[in-house]
């Protein structure tokens, strides 16, 4: 492979790879605080994405209850420049959020205050999924839905780099996402680690008994993780469907499931390597031939095999010590 090509797939790598990250953020922040996995997160991430085009477009096809309902006649005020797409994708995030908590009080606090084995709120969760996914089908249908042009202002669709006589081309699109992500990972990575709250969260998730003793509310710091992690899932829906496009109501199930590739391959519960995790996926996706590009996205699981069978913690995760 010559050397424009390989930078060409870095960057297109850790493009993709940074929002698999901040999606399996959300997996592992809840993971940490009650040892399970939230099933509706994919569902989260779809929410984000059209809570996003229904402010910067708000028109929608003619199938579902929605049909042919269009909510800006005169076009969408925050249409057509990068700042309008910028409160757009805030306030998608925020409403995936709040969506977030709703489904930790409906699904998770039920069985929490019940004592109940973690598998039952994992189905109830997986329920709640399917709940929304098909009441998104009911309301809008299956089809596609693409962001509107100019949703970047004035940037160009891609960036031109020469290297000898080659031309490396990078999407303008994949910048911001790679840029818009690492942000918000040390942004995340600073509360975490250096916030009272972090520090609360960290205690919740160490030990909620010793947590609770300590006057830590260990409910409030649930409500404010599963707040994050809806945040977190409806802003990577929203990155991901600027740059590909809103690929039906299922759309966020494939990124669930790679989301949970992501986070077993970097460690269950560890914060650092939910971002390896998906940085190394989306690099070992980017190298895969684009004659076997049908198969790419076999390529997770087949790396996620691979690595377990030689590290079965994880690549940052910690090995669990059985007390004899």
């Amino acid at each position: 492979m010559e050397l424009s090509g390989f930078l060409q797939n870095v960057l297109n790598g850790l493009a993709i790879g940074s929002v698999y990250a901040i999606f399996a953020l959300g997996y592992t922040l809840v993971f940490s605080i009650l040892g399970i996995i939230n099933f509706a997160h994919g569902a989260v991430f779809t929410l984000g994405a059209y809570f996003t085009y229904t402010l910067i477009s708000g028109q929608f096809s003619d199938n579902g209850l929605l049909k042919g309902l269009n909510l800006f006649p005169n076009g969408s005020p925050l249409a057509g420049s990068a700042w309008g797409f910028a409160l757009s994708a805030l306030v998608g995030s925020l409403l995936a959020g709040v969506v977030a908590v709703i489904i930790e009080r409906l699904a998770f606090r039920p069985m929490r205050t019940r004592s109940a084995d973690p598998l039952l709120a994992l189905v109830s969760s997986l329920g709640v999924a399917l709940v929304i996914v098909n009441l998104i089908q009911i309301l809008v249908g299956a089809e596609s839905y693409s962001f509107p042009d100019g949703i970047y202002g004035n940037l160009p669709p891609a960036l031109l780099f020469h290297l000898g006589d080659k031309t490396i081309i990078i999407r303008t699109v994949q910048v911001i996402i790679f840029a818009v992500s690492m942000v918000l990972l040390l942004i995340l990575g600073w509360v975490i680690g250096r916030t009272r709250t972090g520090k609360a969260l960290r205690a919740v998730a160490e030990n909620p008994g010793t947590a609770s003793l300590l006057g830590i509310s260990v409910d409030r710091f649930v409500i404010i993780t599963f707040f994050l992690s809806g945040l977190l899932g409806g802003l990577a829906g929203t990155l991901v469907g600027s740059s590909f496009g809103i690929a039906g109501p299922y759309f966020g199930v494939t990124f669930g499931l790679k989301g949970l590739a992501v986070i077993v391959l970097g460690g269950l519960g560890s914060i650092p390597g939910a971002v390896v995790g998906g940085l190394v996926i989306g690099l070992a996706e980017a190298f895969v031939p684009a004659q076997y590009s049908a198969y790419k996205e076999a390529v997770a699981f087949a790396l996620l095999f691979i690595i377990l069978l030689v590290r079965p913690q994880g690549l940052l995760g910690q090995a669990q010590i059985q007390k004899v």
